[in-house]
C-alpha cells in the first residue's frame, strides 16, 4: 500500500506543462487569462501638450470663426464693375502736316525723260559688285534654331586675353639676340678698322669736305656756262668735255658724301 500511495504522489506532482498520457489531464479545467500590464504612458506628455498650447494661434488654419454678412443695402448694382472713362480732351495734332493737295489749275511737268539704261546699270552694279558674305550662325537644336555666332562666345575674342597687345617672350628674346649681335658685328668691324688705321671723319669735317665739294662745282659749273654757244674748235671741244667730266666726278663725290654718314679714311 505504502508504494502505491508514494506512485498517486509522485503522479500529482506532475508538471502541468507536459504532454505525457495522464489520467488527470481528463478532467476540465477552466483557462485563466493572465492580466494586461498598464497601458504605456509617455513622461514629456504633459510638457509636450504645454508647449503647443503656448504656440497655438487661435483661428490660424481654419479661419475666422465668424464672418461679417453683407448688408441687404450693398447689392451687386447695374454697371458697377464697368471701368469708368478719363475726361474728354481737346485733340491738338502737333506733328507736322502734309502737303495740300494741289489744285485742279496746277499742271505736271510733262515730257521729262532720262535716258539711263536702268536695266544695264543694275546688272553691272550686281555684276561688278562684291558678294554679300552670310552671317555666321549655329544651330543648337535638332529643329534648326538658329542664333548668332558673335554675341553667342563660341568664336574667341582675342582682344579680351589678359595678354593682348603685350609682346610675346619669344619676340623681346629675338630682339635681344638681334641686338646683341649687332654690336658684336660693330665692335668687330671698329677693331678691324683700329687695326687697319681707319680714321674716322668727324661730323664738322664732313661738312666742311662737303661744302668745299660744292662750291667747287659751282666754280666749275660757272666756268661751263661762261663757254661761247658755237664749239667750232677742237680745244673748244677738249675743254668743254673737261668741265663736263669734273662736273660729273663732283656730283658723284657729293651724293656719296651725303648719302653716308659715317666716312672713314686711311692714315697717310
Amino acid at each position: 500500500m505504502e508504494k502505491i500511495i508514494d506512485f498517486k504522489k509522485s503522479l500529482v506532482t506532475v508538471d502541468p506543462t507536459c504532454f505525457s498520457e495522464s489520467i488527470y489531464n481528463l478532467i476540465p479545467s477552466d483557462a485563466k487569462e493572465p492580466p494586461q500590464p498598464p497601458r504605456y504612458t509617455s513622461v514629456f506628455k504633459t510638457a509636450v501638450k504645454d508647449d503647443i498650447q503656448k504656440t497655438k494661434t487661435a483661428m490660424k488654419t481654419m479661419g475666422p470663426a465668424k464672418v461679417e454678412v453683407p448688408s441687404p443695402k450693398d447689392f451687386l448694382k447695374k454697371h458697377s464693375k464697368e471701368k469708368t472713362l478719363p475726361p474728354k480732351k481737346k485733340f491738338d495734332w502737333k506733328e507736322p502736316r502734309k502737303p495740300p493737295v494741289p489744285p485742279r489749275s496746277e499742271h505736271p511737268v510733262m515730257g521729262i525723260q532720262s535716258g539711263k539704261n536702268f536695266i544695264n546699270t543694275n546688272a553691272a552694279d550686281v555684276i561688278m559688285g562684291v558678294a554679300k558674305k552670310p552671317k555666321p550662325v549655329y544651330v543648337d537644336k535638332r529643329t534648326g534654331d538658329k542664333h548668332d555666332l558673335e554675341p553667342s562666345g563660341l568664336v574667341p575674342k582675342f582682344i579680351n586675353k589678359k595678354d593682348y597687345g603685350v609682346t610675346p617672350e619669344y619676340i623681346c628674346k629675338r630682339n635681344e639676340e638681334i641686338k646683341k649681335a649687332q654690336e658684336e658685328y660693330d665692335n668687330y668691324v671698329q677693331e678691324n678698322l683700329r687695326k687697319a688705321a681707319m680714321k674716322r671723319l668727324s661730323d664738322e669735317e664732313r661738312e666742311a669736305v662737303l661744302q668745299g665739294l660744292k662750291k667747287n662745282w659751282e666754280e666749275v659749273h660757272k666756268e661751263f656756262q661762261s663757254l661761247s654757244v658755237f664749239i667750232d674748235s677742237i680745244p673748244k671741244k677738249i675743254r668743254k668735255q673737261k668741265l663736263e667730266e669734273e662736273m660729273k666726278q663732283l656730283e658723284h663725290d657729293i651724293g656719296v658724301i651725303e648719302k653716308h654718314k659715317i666716312i672713314y679714311i686711311a692714315n697717310k
